[in-house]
């Protein structure tokens, strides 16, 4: 009998295209997870395991908890799913938890908001990030945080993303609810937090290259409202490099039985 299982699941996105499985294309990060569970079921090749992320990240994007499921019909435990499956990825890709949750959970449909954070590293004495440059990208100056700050309160709320979606052909609805936009400091690094029901593709890429910039002076806060207004990616920012961005958390509503 099959069974459906939550997944936490953390990656370095540095050698991945990306979350979503693609064809004749194996550097996936689904492709990976499917490619271990459909061995590890013994599932026919024109038959493989599916497993359904709360989102697509970018290539070259990092996840320190993103939520997947999966239908498996196995008689292992959970634990040794776990382990199996810890054995088998690659080192970059763990699966930090995993359980059987109700046959309903659906980890996209039943997410009610996400948590990115963009980083960026400055450090006025040319000092390198070595052993964060995977995850950082580095600015030649150092912005303005409190004009960041400004811009960023006129992009919260319910608003129509479009001229900050990297995808012009979207045909679907590109209003999202972003609540909450904070920058801070804390030594070279500067964050960027986003927290939002859902985002659009390279949306947070996209509102930090506009951000920054706000900070370096080559637009005011005060021309975000028009620049939301004109749904139109051409008038934003440019994408801020992948290697800077990392999903956090993936939040639930968690009514009983959601697992």
């Amino acid at each position: 009998m099959k069974r459906n299982y939550k997944m936490q699941i953390s990656y370095d996105g540095t050698r991945y295209y990306g979350w979503e499985h693609q064809p004749d294309q194996e550097m996936t990060i689904q492709g990976k997870l499917e490619a271990v569970l459909s061995r590890m079921v013994g599932a026919p090749d024109d038959k493989p395991v599916t497993v359904i992320g709360a989102g697509r990240t970018d290539a070259g994007v990092h996840a320190r908890a993103m939520i997947a499921n999966v239908l498996l019909d196995t008689e292992m435990s959970e634990r040794e799913i776990q382990a199996y499956l810890n054995r088998y990825l690659p080192e970059d890709i763990s699966v930090d938890a995993l359980k059987i949750c109700a046959d309903r959970f659906h980890s996209r449909f039943k997410a009610t908001g996400k948590t990115y954070c963009y980083t960026c590293w400055y450090d006025p004495r040319g000092a390198k990030p070595v052993f964060d440059r995977k995850y950082v990208t580095v600015l030649e100056r150092m912005p303005d945080l409190q004009r960041m700050e400004q811009a960023a309160s006129y992009l919260e709320g319910v608003h129509d993303f479009r001229s900050f979606c990297g995808n012009s052909h979207m045909k679907k609805s590109t209003v999202r609810l972003v609540d909450s936009i904070r920058i801070r400091q804390n030594g070279p690094y500067i964050r960027f937090w986003y927290h939002g029901s859902g985002f659009l593709q390279n949306m947070v890429r996209i509102l930090t290259g506009t951000l920054l910039e706000v900070g370096y002076g080559k637009r005011a806060p005060e021309d975000m409202p028009e620049l939301l207004e004109a749904k139109d990616r051409k008038l934003a920012g440019p994408t801020a490099p992948a290697k800077g961005l990392c999903l956090i958390e993936v939040q639930y509503g968690n009514p009983p039985g959601e697992g």
